[in-house]
């Protein structure tokens, strides 16, 4: 079994994932979408930033959906 290196987006996207889900746990919601907040939070917005961070490796660029 080989180990998994976790770069530094990896490491940052996993925290920004962990305080996402304490604010979930908190607001006793299971998803941002339930919360009065949704458009005015900066936790999901650094959550979303470092998702796309971890994807781009910080190179920026843009992603069409």
């Amino acid at each position: 079994m080989s180990e998994q290196v976790l770069d530094e987006w990896q490491i940052l996207l996993t925290q920004k994932q962990a305080e996402l889900e304490a604010c979930q746990k908190e607001k006793h919601v299971q998803s941002c979408m339930k919360c009065q907040k949704l458009l005015d939070c900066t936790i999901r917005d650094s959550y979303i930033k470092a998702v796309y961070d971890s994807m781009s490796k910080g190179k920026g660029g843009g992603f069409e959906f």
